[in-house]
């Protein structure tokens, strides 16, 4: 364990470097709550390892594949899907990591991706947001505990993680950040193929129909760069849900489907038979369940109070003017919420097992948190404005009638 907690601090200290290089561009960056978080992020580790000592987990099939396959070179493990994490994982395999090892730089990974998130949200919305009356909303939403869980450990989920936020990010500034851009993209794309088509479909649909203005350059260069990235990887992106040779998608995919979710029902006990559910009930299982009643174990217990949130945040935007702020929203907002909705609606057709949502879901969630985020940033900017205006009249008025009287 001596080269866990040397990673650990070598890591913190990278951390630093990555700090000052977005301290230097980002004025609001807070450095104190970053530490804090990856303290925090470093304890899920902690959590995960113990739960995998004592529980399936993919994390041990990831680093014994190089154990039965010792022959393999590193170029020969790469590949998409779990291929790449075999990819990933094979340099510190190699140098001699432990299997502990190996997870805490995974760990790190997903902790990055914390970075972006943060990042994401705070370059757009300067205004904090209260919920419940004293909870900050970005605090809360950059330290909860399943977000944490599932990207704390040596799988698909904190490298996914990791670049999705980093996509959310570079493409807010796309020209300016286009090393990260490319980079997220080669991650998402060898990662979760078909993730990276919603990433595409998102930023494109965002990017045209956005209010405010954006260069030619910029929109050029995700709209070409995107759209033209889907075409060249479409065959892959067709191979996960294997339609690369198919004549009739939409039957075909339905067929896939159909296996693939019975598939998913057997690998553990908590599967959930959806395919008689209509579709907002399938939707509303990837995203709020399970919710106390049916929760699998104890771990589904605590991620149901994390459920519950999402479920009070959602209702935040069942209000008759968030139609009318969609249609006004910049391109980040509608990209956002385009991913989210694109991400469930093809993940409802293939998830039901409830271990598998819960971990799932950690790639978008955050991309409908921060259209709440900005709904409630604007409700609160334009209230105050209200306000401001307000009291402007009532001290025009009472200097009209001061003038009055004299």
């Amino acid at each position: 364990m001596i080269g866990v907690f040397f990673l650990i601090i070598l890591f913190a200290g990278l951390n630093q470097i990555l700090f000052g290089f977005y301290y230097k561009r980002h004025s609001f960056f807070n450095k104190k709550m970053l530490n804090l978080l990856y303290l925090y992020h470093t304890l899920f580790f902690g959590v995960y390892l113990w739960y995998a000592y004592n529980n399936p987990s993919d994390s041990k099939g990831y680093y014994n594949f190089y154990t039965k396959f010792p022959g393999l070179s590193w170029f020969d493990t790469f590949g998409t899907d779990t291929s790449f994490i075999n990819f990933l994982g094979y340099p510190f395999h190699s140098i001699g990591f432990s299997y502990e090892m190996v997870m805490v730089t995974f760990s790190w990974f997903g902790f990055v991706g914390f970075i972006y998130s943060y990042l994401f949200f705070r370059e757009k919305i300067p205004i904090k947001v209260k919920i419940l009356k004293n909870f900050d909303l970005l605090t809360l939403l950059l330290f909860l505990p399943n977000m944490h869980f599932w990207t704390a450990s040596l799988g698909k989920g904190a490298p996914i993680f990791m670049g999705v936020m980093m996509f959310a990010y570079s493409i807010l500034q796309p020209k300016a950040r286009l090393f990260t851009l490319i980079l997220s993209s080669f991650l998402v794309f060898y990662i979760r193929p078909h993730v990276f088509l919603f990433l595409a479909v998102g930023a494109v649909v965002g990017y045209i129909s956005g209010k405010e203005k954006i260069s030619f350059a910029n929109k050029a260069l995700v709209v070409v760069g995107m759209l033209g990235g889907v075409l060249l990887v479409q065959d892959q992106i067709l191979a996960v849900v294997d339609l690369e040779g198919s004549e009739n998608l939409v039957e075909d995919f339905n067929s896939f489907t159909d296996v693939r979710s019975g598939d998913l029902s057997r690998k553990a006990g908590s599967g959930v038979d959806m395919s008689s559910y209509s579709l907002p009930f399938k939707l509303f299982t990837f995203w709020f369940r399970p919710l106390f009643v049916d929760a699998p174990n104890v771990l589904g217990l605590i991620i149901s109070f994390e459920n519950l949130l999402y479920l009070y945040l959602f209702l935040k935007l069942m209000r008759k003017d968030f139609y009318k702020f969609i249609k006004r929203s910049p391109s980040f907002v509608k990209m956002s919420l385009v991913i989210f909705l694109l991400t469930s609606f093809a993940m409802t057709f293939v998830m039901s097992n409830l271990g598998i949502i819960m971990r799932q879901k950690q790639m978008v969630m955050y991309f409908i948190f921060f259209v709440v985020y900005y709904y409630l940033a604007e409700k609160k900017y334009l209230s105050y404005k209200k306000m401001q205006i307000m009291k402007l009249k009532n001290m025009e008025e009472k200097t009209r009638n001061e003038v009055q009287v004299l």
